[in-house]
């Protein structure tokens, strides 16, 4: 089986790993950013109807500010979103299984006034209508180096799995700066955006059927069991 190397940062990059070493795959974490928190000007508590999550990030590093917030009702991109914003006070008014906008397609009636905590890079949402956001970047995902235990994995076969655009758009100038054989490298990836990201030139490129953790991982597991062989088009 092809070793998988996650490269998400901490503390998902562990959570990843150890699911993928349950499940019997030879996996290696290396992060290639780390989430920082950043100021942020909070929003009156009053003005909010509901906080709009998608990501764990926005609340393990949202700071003080959160406080006034609790007990709000949240929209949760996955479930994982989801536990860490109930233990953290909110209440829980969706969970999304298949991205942020499906989340904002399933709004209650009565929840119009949104305040959406992000990181600086986050996809643009489409509201429905009689909505507003205010959107609150409240974390930063930092690229990193190359390490080179990293450097030595990526000189062999194997499949990285990539969670984001930005993942995939660092990890393949890392590989340009070091001078490391795409081709060796098949990328099993959460959705078009970040494939398109990636480019061309890599051993295989797969899109995950929807964009979860779950079935992201189950992908990966598919591409290990297989050699990688010549570069494909991103299904």
């Amino acid at each position: 089986m092809i070793p998988l190397i996650v490269v998400r940062p901490e503390p998902g990059a562990t959570a990843t790993l150890q699911a993928a070493r349950t499940l019997g795959m030879q996996a290696q974490a290396h992060p290639i950013f780390v989430v920082r928190p950043i100021p942020w000007t909070p929003v009156a508590r009053e003005e909010i109807d509901a906080v709009i999550l998608g990501s764990a990030n926005a609340i393990r590093h949202g700071g003080p500010a959160l406080e006034d917030l609790r007990g709000l009702p949240a929209y949760c991109v996955g479930q994982t979103t989801a536990t860490i914003a109930q233990a953290a006070g909110f209440t829980i008014a969706g969970i999304g299984t298949g991205g942020l906008q499906n989340v904002l397609n399933a709004l209650a009636p009565e929840h119009r006034r949104l305040l959406r905590l992000a990181g600086v890079t986050h996809v643009p949402l489409v509201l429905p209508p009689g909505a507003t956001m205010t959107t609150r970047e409240v974390y930063a995902s930092v690229p990193t180096p190359l390490a080179t235990p990293l450097a030595q994995a990526l000189r062999t076969p194997v499949v990285v799995m990539l969670h984001s655009g930005e993942a995939a758009d660092h990890l393949a100038a890392l590989c340009a700066e070091h001078d490391i054989d795409r081709a060796r490298i098949a990328l099993a990836v959460i959705g078009p955006r970040v494939a398109r990201m990636a480019g061309a030139g890599w051993a295989r490129i797969e899109n995950a059927e929807i964009p979860s953790d779950t079935a992201l991982l189950a992908l990966a597991r598919e591409m290990c069991q297989d050699l990688p062989g010549v570069a494909e088009n991103p299904k």
